[in-house]
């Protein structure tokens, strides 16, 4: 698991990945969604977070 976390960081640590990380954070963790939204979209969204949040783990653990 140790090589996967290493080349995560690698990827992610790049000015092109560090970019990339920027760019799904501002559209899942930073995102909110009204008072209308349904449980489906709430659903949705919280499972976009939870991936994001994998490869930010994933990342800090292969520096």
């Amino acid at each position: 698991m140790k090589e996967l976390e290493q080349n995560y960081a690698r990827t992610f640590l790049s000015a092109s990945g560090a970019a990339v990380m920027r760019h799904l954070r501002k559209i899942t963790i930073e995102r909110t969604v009204g008072p209308n939204a349904t449980d489906a979209e709430l659903r949705g969204i919280e499972a976009q977070r939870a991936l994001v949040h994998q490869i930010e783990s994933l990342i800090e653990r292969g520096k």
